[in-house]
């Protein structure tokens, strides 16, 4: 314990230089932007901030990173209060409630609730990085090539089924992004795989310059074609958070942080399933469920701490299992392998400082948004004025930068235009694009730990299934996708109806 706390205060002390700091104000106040900004997410601006600090130290770049992800995760509350128009889809939930408050002439005291909801729901995930990351990695250190492989299955799969809407649509999405990781050499015997005789093609997709496409071109084309909102001009009222807010719904908060990481921690859901379902069950539990989608105060609380929460949640099973919770933290973990600190179970043998480092990471970014949440309301709204015609351009010409910095290869830009027009047309079709980023992040685990166990058990599929965990993980999976199938959905829960009426009779 004491030799724990002794590592991450020399992790803490490493990031206290005005060099540094300086970073991670600017790193926050511009995640803060992109959040505020309708069009662009965390995810986009992860990704792009990944090519621009492509040449820093890698605790430096990841630095920036987290306080970019914290940051925009939180902003998007500024344009959900303020226009009704959630600046990130995490912050979709905040309008139901943040934009009644601000009607009422209370925008302040909304960003007031929304920034000490974040903050503390932030500061909850931190907790559980630090305490239950290090028994995760030592769970999985037991893990063999069977268990990785139900691992990237079962997040492919989890993800298609909850990340909203049309199942199907998110199994074809995600084996859509399975299919492109395959574009290229296969790992064991170099074999050209969809290269169709083009040396570009035969070294695969860049994982950078196909987020930075999916994620910002295709957001950039969706904003663009979005219909212009008019802010609520009312924020003149205190912002300064209510402590009598914090007091009376802590349950709330406590609630809310716990599914917040929760979800978190399941590979491919992320902040806006986070967000909805904290606040569903702030609204079941709740004496004033009558207040929700009017102005309540505890349903507002509810959304950002969840969403807040379920940054440092999605970064567990980065640091444990090298499988990203959610989109922006596929994008973390794609910037984590660039600058060669390799994520998963052996990352608490080999590097364990890094681990400490990245919950100072996140403490010292959270704290910084909230410095900016009580500080910048005025020019934040000023920015929310900003035409998006004139801002868009810019946000394409430092995707093109971005993509093409990487490598300097032009063969990324036309990756990242092609993947920018593919996001556009699977999200106007509504495809949810997180099994897709999903399936092209754990294609390379998947298909490695595939083969790799077909080897040690001699082309056998046994071990998949009786191995005990594994066994488990492979249940998980199948039963995730029966239940997505209605009819199967039915059958299960009247199966379960009759096990529990036959145990009732026999205790009767």
């Amino acid at each position: 314990m004491l030799d724990s706390l002794a590592q991450f205060g020399g992790a803490f002390g490493m990031f206290l230089s005005p060099w540094v700091i300086f970073n991670v104000l600017w790193a926050t106040l511009l995640g803060i932007v992109i959040g505020a900004l309708p069009g662009l997410t965390a995810t986009m601006g992860v990704a792009l901030m990944t090519t621009l600090t492509f040449t820093m130290p890698h605790q430096q770049a990841i630095l920036v990173l987290v306080c970019i992800y914290v940051g925009a995760i939180y902003g998007g509350s500024r344009s959900a209060i303020l226009l009704n128009i959630p600046g990130t889809p995490a912050s979709a939930c905040s309008t139901l409630d943040g934009y009644p408050l601000a009607r009422q002439g209370l925008a302040g005291r909304a960003m007031g609730i929304s920034t000490s909801g974040s903050w503390l729901g932030t500061l909850f995930g931190v907790l559980c990085v630090a305490t239950l990351t290090p028994v995760l990695a030592e769970l999985a250190l037991t893990f063999q090539s069977y268990e990785f492989f139900w691992i990237a299955v079962f997040g492919i799969v989890i993800a298609g089924t909850l990340s909203g809407g049309d199942a199907l649509k998110g199994y074809i999405a995600g084996f859509l992004g399975l299919w492109i990781a395959t574009i290229g050499q296969e790992p064991h015997y170099n074999h050209q795989r969809f290269a169709f005789g083009m040396t570009d093609l035969a070294g695969g997709i860049g994982l950078l310059p196909a987020l930075v496409g999916a994620f910002g071109v295709a957001e950039v084309l969706q904003a663009m074609r979005a219909p212009a909102a008019k802010a609520v001009n009312s924020a003149i009222d205190s912002v300064i958070p209510r402590l009598s807010d914090v007091f009376k719904y802590w349950r709330t908060i406590l609630r809310s942080g716990a599914i917040g990481t929760f979800i978190g921690i399941l590979p491919g859901l992320g902040e806006d399933t986070a967000a909805w379902s904290s606040y569903a069950a702030a609204r079941r539990s709740s004496a004033e469920r009558d207040k929700f989608g009017k102005g309540s105060v505890e349903g507002l609380m509810a959304a950002e701490t969840g969403e807040s929460a379920c940054v440092p949640g999605a970064i567990i099973p980065v640091l444990t299992l090298a499988v990203p919770g959610s989109a922006p933290a596929a994008a973390l973990m794609a910037a984590m392998l660039i600058h060669d600190i390799n994520p998963g179970p052996m990352l608490m043998v080999t590097t364990p400082e890094f681990f400490y480092q990245i919950v100072a990471m996140l403490v010292i970014a959270d704290m910084s948004k909230l410095f900016f949440g009580l500080t910048l309301v005025r020019p934040l709204l000023w920015i929310l004025l900003v035409p998006r015609e004139r801002l868009m351009p810019i946000v394409f010409v430092l995707c093109t930068v971005g993509a093409f910095s990487i490598t300097s290869r032009v063969f990324d830009i036309y990756v990242m235009l092609f993947f920018g027009l593919v996001g556009f047309i699977l999200r106007e079709l509504k495809f949810p694009m997180a099994p897709m980023i999903l399936g092209l992040v754990l294609g390379e685990l998947l298909e490695s730990n595939l083969t790799r166990a077909l080897v040690l058990s001699d082309g056998s599929l046994g071990p998949f299934f009786t191995r005990p965990i594994s066994g488990v993980l492979a249940a998980l999976t199948i039963f995730s996708i029966l239940w997505s199938v209605p009819a199967a959905q039915s059958a299960i829960r009247g199966a379960l109806r009759g096990l529990f009426r036959r145990g009732a009779r026999g205790s009767a």
